[in-house]
Parts: structure tokens; C-alpha cells; sequence
């Protein structure tokens, strides 16, 4: 690429969004951080310095109310939206009424509402929406794609996926702003989004219905059944939580500490809240049965307290079986530390042993163990890096990688109605979510 850098703004500056700084900044002579925008002036600084200190200018700073000013005054040509979930469409909104693009980290939104008003804006601006599914650049679930496209199971009749989310991985969303459905959707809107997504792509479908069950089981005001609860609020200043496995240190990890605890008197935000403190709202435990368009059937299960982390799809076809089963990591460790000491969490890397097996079972014949060869488990299996290079540089998506505003939709709609369908205990509708 050669002329004038692309120009990028970036609204929520939590830690998500430093994989989208680094990789503009990276890209310094064909794409510009122009502006940043967030609700605490602490963390906006953060990200500032960490400019500065790579030896990038500056980018312009603005509160998260003054968004429409920052359009205005800077001019930029994609907006990076990652701020918290339930307000991803204020920005997204804005953005196209300006005739921008945006790049979205998912879900796209947490409200039927909101989604369908985001669909009416993109049809009507100059602008385009993309959502971040990492998890569709994963080489193995490229894979998948490409064997089940190519027939190798022949016409797939249903689906089975079972997610574990360790007490490391899993635990933090119940520390942080996501315990609280009015924040994120729960997690079959903010975590099952990733999945339903890629389910959604495998099968190049969309979900109908939904039929769901969900609990907090582990977590919350549980923890005093069960004992796991030390009885402290938060880690910050509660000798109880030395040696607590759940408990996140943040005065461990500079990273976390000015980004979360230095910054917490600008906005209350408390990042280390013990995980079985009352207060949350949303499930550990969730199941569900979704139908798809196209006639396929999924079973779905979603676990947020499990010894391992991982995940297990099956595709039943006319022709056989495909069988995915990938381990992150096999347990989990609270002795082992992260960088600079640091207690690890759920951002990390998770350092214990882990794993994949993709095996192909046609009729009549032996299964056919699938080797990739040196598969890399950071970074989503290697797929944000691969994300951005077709994000920022145009790399090649010869598997139809990208996700639109439509896809977004879709990847929340099942999330939609499975939270839906547990309140009611009813099976639920999308087309009656989207009006």
C-alpha cells in the first residue's frame, strides 16, 4: 500500500484493545492511530504512553460522550469498536451515520433491537461493519471448513459442541464487567457468539430457533456452599485472597495495575472482584438445541468452571463423521506465573499442556487421523494474527474468513434466543428478536 496512511480511530481502551493498537502502530507507514476515545482518561494514558514509548506520535484523546466530535474533528476512515458490549452500538451507529467503517469486536451488540437497527444504518451509510471472529482464522477450523465443504461427510445432518472454559480462562468473566447481563448478554451472547459463529460459517446457515437451559452453578453466592468462597469482595487489600487460586493480583502485573487499579478513581471500575462475591447475573452452565435454515440441528454446551479448558465438535453426515477435539491446556496450574511474575488469568496464554485431534471417520473404512503439523495455541490457535493481516493488509481470505454486519446478526441471534428461551422455558424464535 502506498500514499496517505489509513486513517483509525479507536473507541474502548480496555485490554482488548491493544492488540488493535499494536497492529496499527506496527503498520506506521500505511496506517494511523488518530484518535482514541474511552470513559476513563487513566486508561486512554495508558495506551498513550505505550504509543509513545514505541516511538509513534500520539493519537488524539477524547471521552466516550464526546464520539461524535471525534468523527468530526479527526477525520478518521475505519472506527475500532471495543468498548463494553451493551454500547458497541452507540459507536457503531455513529459511525455510519458519518459514512465510516467500522471493525467490531464481537458481539456486534447484546440487543435484538440494536442489531436490527445496525443492519438499517449499514444499508443506508457509505460505511461498512466487520466483525472480529478470530476463531474462523484458526487453521483448524479452516480445516473443518474445507473438509465439510468439500463433501468429505457428505450431507450434514446435525451438530454436537461441547465448550469447557477452565477456572482460570472462565473465572475472569465472572471478576469483571461481564458478571452483569445488562453489560455483556451473558455468556451466550459475549463468549457463545465466537461459537455460534463458527457454526454458523461451518454450515454456511443461519439459526432459526433455539431452545436453551442455563444456571449459576459454581459461581457467585455458591462458592459458600461449595467452600470455594474466602469471603473477601475483591483481591485488592484482603489478606484472604493470598492464596486464593480464583483470585486475580493485579498490583502483580503492571499491565493490569495501570490499566485497571491506578485507574480505578476515575470511574469505580473494580477489575479484581471475587468471583463468588454477590452481585452476578449472568450463567455458568448453559445448554442449548438450535435449528438451523437449513435443516441442521445443534446441540450446544457451554461450562465456565471446568478443570480443563478445550472444546469437542462432532458433524454427523450421509457419508460419515468429522470429530474435533482441541485442548488448550489439560489443567490448570495456580503456582505457575505469568510474565514479570504476575499471577496469570484469563488474557494469558495458558502454559500447561495442550492438544488437538481431527479425525475424519467415512463409512467403511478406518478414520483418518488429519495432522497440521505444528499447530500454535496462542492467539486463538494463531488466528488473530492472521485476522489482521487480512484486516490491515490485505492479505488474501480464500475461505471466506470475513464476517459482515449480516454475520454478526447471525452469530448473536442463537445467543438471543437461547437466553430468551430460559427465561421462559419455551422454545424461541430469532425472527422474533430482530423486529
Amino acid at each position: 500500500m502506498t500514499g496517505t496512511p489509513h486513517r483509525y480511530a479507536l473507541v474502548g481502551t480496555g485490554s482488548r484493545a491493544t492488540m488493535y493498537r499494536n497492529a496499527i502502530t506496527e503498520r506506521s507507514g500505511k496506517a494511523r492511530l488518530v484518535a482514541l476515545a474511552d470513559t476513563n482518561p487513566k486508561r486512554i494514558a495508558a495506551h498513550v504512553e505505550a504509543i509513545e514509548t514505541a516511538g509513534h506520535p500520539a493519537p488524539a484523546v477524547y471521552a466516550a460522550a464526546d464520539f461524535d466530535r471525534l468523527l468530526a474533528e479527526t477525520g478518521p476512515d475505519t472506527v475500532i469498536v471495543t468498548s463494553v458490549d451493551a454500547t458497541h452500538h452507540e459507536y457503531i451507529l455513529a459511525a455510519l451515520a458519518a459514512d465510516k467503517d467500522v471493525i467490531c469486536e464481537k458481539p456486534l451488540t447484546t440487543t435484538g433491537a440494536h442489531a436490527a437497527a445496525i443492519i438499517e444504518a449499514e444499508a443506508k451509510s457509505k460505511g461498512t461493519v466487520t466483525v472480529t471472529f478470530n476463531y474462523r482464522y484458526n487453521p483448524l477450523h479452516e480445516k473443518v471448513a474445507e473438509l465439510l465443504r468439500d463433501g468429505a461427510i457428505g450431507e450434514i445432518a446435525s451438530v454436537g459442541f461441547d465448550w469447557l472454559l477452565d477456572t482460570r480462562h472462565g473465572a475472569d468473566y465472572f471478576r469483571r464487567w461481564h458478571r452483569e447481563t445488562a453489560n455483556s448478554g451473558g455468556l451466550l451472547v459475549h463468549k457463545s457468539g465466537h461459537h455460534f459463529d463458527l457454526v454458523n460459517w461451518w454450515l454456511d446457515a443461519a439459526p432459526v430457533r433455539a431452545f436453551a437451559k442455563g444456571k449459576l452453578a459454581f459461581y457467585g453466592e455458591n462458592g459458600k456452599r461449595t467452600g470455594h468462597d474466602r469471603g473477601y469482595a475483591r483481591v485488592h487489600g484482603s489478606p484472604e485472597a493470598a492464596d486464593d487460586p480464583f483470585a486475580l493480583h493485579m498490583e502483580d502485573s503492571p499491565g493490569l495495575k495501570q490499566m485497571y487499579l491506578d485507574a480505578e478513581t476515575e470511574d469505580g471500575y473494580i477489575r479484581d472482584q471475587s468471583v463468588f462475591a454477590p452481585g452476578i447475573t449472568i450463567y455458568d452452565d448453559m445448554m442449548a438445541l438450535v435449528d438451523y435454515d437449513s435443516g441442521v440441528t445443534l446441540s450446544y454446551r457451554l461450562t465456565a468452571y471446568s478443570p480443563w479448558e478445550g472444546y469437542r465438535v462432532h458433524f454427523n453426515g450421509t457419508q460419515g463423521r468429522l470429530e474435533l477435539l482441541v485442548v488448550e491446556n489439560d489443567h490448570v496450574n495456580p503456582a505457575l506465573k505469568g510474565p514479570n511474575g504476575a499471577s496469570l488469568h484469563g488474557t494469558d496464554a495458558s502454559p500447561e499442556e495442550g492438544w488437538y485431534e481431527l479425525t475424519l471417520h467415512p463409512f467403511w473404512t478406518k478414520p483418518q487421523k488429519i495432522d497440521l503439523g505444528d499447530y500454535q495455541r496462542a492467539g486463538h490457535g494463531g488466528g488473530d494474527v492472521r485476522m489482521l493481516g487480512v484486516l490491515f493488509d490485505g492479505d488474501t481470505d480464500p475461505h471466506d474468513r470475513s464476517a459482515n454486519a449480516q454475520d454478526g446478526v447471525n452469530a448473536l441471534a442463537a445467543g438471543l434466543a437461547a437466553n430468551a428461551s430460559i427465561e421462559t422455558g419455551l422454545p424461541v424464535d430469532v425472527a422474533d428478536l430482530l423486529k
